[in-house]
């Protein structure tokens, strides 16, 4: 439920539409959905073996990075979670579910006081400990897939009832069409992201080393299964030319289906889904910062645990303050363009660190025997080929904002020399 969390976000519910704007004959939809799901699946097994290989490691990517590299790395990935990817992502999602909680209740609250309560409530629950977090996040997550389930069979249904749309140009095999499959590539690969998150709680899943790889492979399998009965679903009821036409297709779907009541139910149904993405998140990114602090790198407070429920309270108290300066200002809902340069920067270097780690031997301490990646190194060299691909598809469709991006994560350079400096960087990983 923690893998899928926090892969399935309120982008499914729009990303087919953006596909289609790039790619237009239903095989190439469904394939480049297919090829992302076998992406996704591929770091799935990269990650499945970090996971085995240090299964106490809090922080997760966070630990794999250090491990392999050098603390540096490191905190620039932590500095870009907080800065970037993960709180500014919560804040356009909390931000997302207070406009739907506004037309699902009909209240005239202000959208940004509805954001900071959500964001003060579920930080408050995963206080509790990471059991009171699972559970909030397995219970938003059965919710999240009914909602997902009633899309699918109300599209497969509403078929018979598409209402025909002007057919779109053909694209023939050419150097444009490659470049239009690799642009569709990076709101796939925003929507496939996710799975690394589950590994930020791993110290505190009783047998990660054999649970948490499972998870990560069942997980990914799953979501990939959702995506194309979504992408399935919205194709034979709206055809290639109608999801091209609409930025909200789930919404055309439901629509079509069951009139304004269905888009009602929907509009309850993506409320559902930005909480269990909040809830995921609350629960996961906090170890990282706490991680962090635990090096020396971050303020000591931050990697103290709570003597009532084990979970880092002050860490998920930062990231929840940090999401809703963010959600309330208003100013940082385009960070999300930003994310696919800097998350897929940091898979790349993830799962090349892979080779770094066998390398050096580093292995659990454990008698069970290590999980591994199947066709290691060319499955793995094949990841990190693609996710540089990602990475260059996002700088080209977006040369301003990604270098803004890249920007904010180069400034965590000099942030972690002047914080190693005037701080005590823990020898951790000559300890270790």
């Amino acid at each position: 439920m923690i893998v899928m969390g926090g892969m399935i976000g309120v982008g499914i519910f729009a990303n087919p539409s953006e596909v289609a704007h790039r790619v237009h004959a239903p095989f190439l939809i469904l394939g480049v959905w297919f090829l992302g799901g076998l992406f996704a699946m591929c770091g799935a097994f990269i990650w499945a073996e970090l996971a085995a290989r240090f299964p106490g490691a809090v922080g997760g990517q966070y630990v794999y990075l250090r491990q392999a590299y050098h603390p540096a790395i490191a905190f620039v990935y932590g500095w870009g979670l907080l800065l970037v990817t993960q709180t500014g992502g919560m804040a356009a999602v909390a931000v997302i579910f207070a406009s739907y909680f506004r037309v699902l209740t009909g209240l005239g609250w202000n959208q940004s006081a509805i954001a900071a309560a959500v964001l003060l409530l579920l930080s408050g629950i995963n206080c509790l400990g990471a059991r009171a977090g699972s559970n909030a996040q397995s219970v938003l997550m059965v919710l999240k897939i009914g909602a997902i389930a009633a899309l699918v069979t109300a599209g497969l249904a509403a078929g018979s009832y598409a209402r025909p749309s002007a057919p779109l140009p053909e694209q023939p095999i050419s150097f444009g069409l490659l470049k239009d499959i690799g642009s569709a590539m990076v709101p796939i690969a925003f929507a496939y992201g996710g799975w690394q998150t589950a590994t930020f709680v791993a110290g505190e899943i009783r047998h990660a080393q054999r649970d948490l790889a499972r998870a990560l492979l069942l997980g990914v399998s799953g979501v990939v299964l959702i995506y194309l009965a979504v992408n399935a679903a919205c194709l034979r009821a709206l055809g290639p030319a109608g999801l091209n036409a609409t930025d909200t297709p789930a919404s055309e779907v439901m629509r079509l289906a069951l009139g304004e009541r269905g888009a009602q139910w929907l509009a309850l149904g993506i409320a559902l889904s930005a909480l269990g993405f909040l809830s995921q998140s609350m629960l996961t990114a906090p170890r990282v910062y706490y991680a962090m602090a635990r090096d020396g790198l971050f303020f000591a407070s931050i990697g103290k645990l709570s003597r009532q429920t084990g979970a880092p309270a002050v860490a998920i108290a930062l990231q929840a303050m940090a999401a809703i300066v963010i959600a309330c200002s208003g100013t940082y809902g385009e960070i999300l363009n930003f994310e696919v340069t800097v998350d897929f920067i940091f898979f790349a270097l993830t799962a090349a660190s892979l080779f770094v780690v066998r390398k050096h031997g580093a292995a659990a301490s454990v008698s069970a025997p290590l999980y591994q990646v199947p066709g290691h190194p060319f499955s793995t060299i094949t990841f990190v080929v693609a996710c540089a691909g990602i990475v260059a598809s996002a700088i080209v469709a977006s040369p301003v904002k990604s270098s803004i991006a890249l920007g904010i994560l180069l400034a965590g350079l000099p942030a972690y020399f002047l914080w190693s400096q005037f701080g005590r960087v823990k020898e951790v990983v000559d300890k270790q």
